[in-house]
């Protein structure tokens, strides 16, 4: 008898090979036979007209300090995912010396917008080192699988302290030292190391994140730090990533390819379109396709949609500022909504000026922001824009923005695309996705609360690039499913994961395809001390399975708690 048997399902197996209907079993956390089974069963799952895919492994998170007080790791679970790799963009919590809590989470808060008091409430701080940090993760409980990285910032401030906080140059020493701590961490499991070197990457203090300018005897210790270890990869946030710091690509890709080439591990970085230079992803793409070519091992992480934000009563938008919505600003939402519905109001408002300088992107052309909707549009037209609807209206587009922001009961969400749109289209988007050195990243699950949410990623993928787009190419679906699932696994060298076949760990979803449906982002406070997050919810996932037991079954939490730390090897 099988402890679980999916009868009937489309396999769509990831390593993008053609789907095909069978069953599938899994006994002892293991995929035990795929094919016709008729041996009885202790749970049958009928997966009739359903797809059948390996668990999604994302490789971008920052739940390095949710983690410690979440054990669904939510909302990245919630979208079929069952492996997640945290310490991106060179910031964690660990190594950690005990005067360096506040200055750690002050720097995750600047960089990755998780509020600092939930970070402070949430974290019970129980390691100093990184392996003692794996120690405590590794010993709890939670639903899905986590990965850690060592990052840049860290181990800086803790080898250099206040010198290292602020950017100084290293010393021998200083690397000397460093290179010990990377290497320790992957020797003890973490499964590489992270650094950013982009200066929009600030810490609360306006500080760029430690190790920003790194000069190239840093960057090279810290590479052989990982040859030295033998396994893990090199994960960047390179410069260019903003209009701020766009450099020649050849000067950024450069040291890359020296890294990879020296050490033979995989550098990884993060590619996304730029408005400031909207066709430098394709000079870098080039670049890394022939270093690819030349066998050096560089792998790009690119999204599955643009990097923008999305905006609303809940958390900011342009009327913030004016003199007549400040009074409002912290009412509750039905409150807020009943007075700005008040004519005298709206036109308080909307005649009034703003009492503060508002972020530029707030203060862009109105053809620039459109209506997210409910399901969410993340590919909208140039006639769906506010300024096109207000045109199309007969009034200002101001006044199309503030009707828009009561849409829903004030739960409405307006989009700015800010990354990833230079063309008003998905395209440079489809041609990154189907590059064979790419592989899917940017999610930023845990990170980024109060204004984008893109831990949805995975469905994304199935419904807009695998059923729905309708303004360009699309992916087939096992296209879609390699990209977040073999390829992902592959990059972070997890052997035992990302393909349905026999022997293979049971990490696996059975998702109603035809019917699986993105929602509108919501905001929620749940995090420690009440703190907000955006979060967004999906139907269709039937069932999501990690180590062979049901974590959640038609889109609810089951409480199977299986998920293990997963260490380098």
């Amino acid at each position: 008898m099988h402890d679980l048997v999916i009868k009937n399902g489309t396999i769509v197996d990831g390593t993008g090979a053609q789907p095909y209907v069978a069953d599938l079993a899994i006994d002892n956390g293991r995929i035990s036979a795929i094919g016709r089974i008729d041996t009885e069963a202790k749970e049958t799952i009928d997966a009739t007209g359903l797809i059948v895919t390996p668990g999604f492994v994302d490789v971008h998170t920052h739940y390095d300090g949710q983690v410690t007080w979440d054990p669904e790791l939510s909302p990245s679970s919630w979208h079929g995912v069952t492996t997640v790799v945290m310490g991106n963009c060179g910031v964690g919590f660990a190594p950690a010396r005990p005067d360096k809590h506040d200055w750690l989470i002050g720097l995750m808060e600047g960089v990755e917008d998780i509020p600092g008091t939930a970070l402070s409430e949430g974290i019970t701080w129980g390691w100093e080192s990184f392996p003692e940090y794996l120690d405590v993760v590794g010993g709890q409980k939670r639903a899905i699988d986590v990965a850690g990285q060592i990052s840049h910032g860290a181990v800086r401030a803790y080898v250099m302290g206040d010198r290292g906080a602020r950017n100084e140059p290293a010393t021998t020493d200083d690397i000397s030292a460093m290179a010990r701590i990377v290497q320790e961490a992957i020797e003890a499991g973490a499964v590489g190391f992270s650094t950013s070197r982009t200066i929009v990457h600030r810490a609360v203090d306006g500080e760029p994140v430690p190790g920003t300018f790194a000069a190239d005897d840093e960057l090279n210790g810290l590479g052989a730090a990982i040859k030295a270890a033998g396994r893990g990869i090199f994960e960047v946030a390179p410069a260019g990533v903003s209009g701020e710091d766009i450099i020649a690509p050849e000067k950024e890709l450069a040291w890359m390819r020296r890294v990879a080439d020296d050490t033979g591990r995989p550098v990884s970085y993060l590619l996304i379109q730029n408005d400031q230079a909207p066709d430098l992803w394709r000079k870098l793409l080039d670049l890394t396709g022939e270093a690819v070519d030349s066998g050096v091992p560089i792998r790009p992480q690119v999204g599955a949609r643009p990097t923008g934000v999305l905006m609303g009563l809940q958390n900011f938008h342009p009327f913030r500022a004016r003199a007549a919505y400040v009074p409002l600003a912290d009412l509750p939402i039905d409150e807020k909504v009943r007075r700005m519905r008040e004519p005298s109001v709206r036109r308080a408002i909307l005649d009034g000026a703003d009492l503060a300088e508002l972020p530029a992107f707030l203060g862009m052309g109105r053809n620039l922001i459109f209506p997210l909707g409910n399901p969410p549009d993340y590919e909208p037209g140039p006639d769906q824009s506010i300024a096109a609807m207000a045109t199309r209206a007969g009034i200002d587009a101001d006044e199309m923005l503030y009707d828009q922001l009561l849409e829903a009961d004030g739960r409405e969400l307006l989009y700015r695309p800010l990354l990833g749109y230079s063309d008003g289209n998905f395209d440079p988007i489809y041609d990154m996705l189907t590059h064979p050195a790419t592989a899917l990243g940017l999610s930023d699950g845990g990170a980024h609360c109060g204004v984008i949410c893109d831990a949805s990623m995975p469905t994304t993928m199935l419904t807009h690039w695998g059923r729905d787009r309708s303004r360009g190419q699309r992916l087939t679906v096992e296209a879609a499913v390699r990209k977040m699932t073999s390829d992902t696994a592959a990059l972070f060298g997890f052997a035992d994961r990302g393909v349905l076949k026999v022997g293979m760990k049971a990490d696996v979803n059975v998702i109603d395809h035809a019917n699986l449906t993105l929602h509108r982002p919501e905001m929620v406070f749940d995090l420690p001390a009440g703190a907000r997050r955006l979060v967004q919810r999906a139907t269709g996932y039937v069932a999501t399975i990690v180590s062979g037991q049901i974590i959640r079954r038609n889109d609810k939490p089951t409480g199977a708690m299986p998920g293990k730390l997963v260490r380098s090897c």
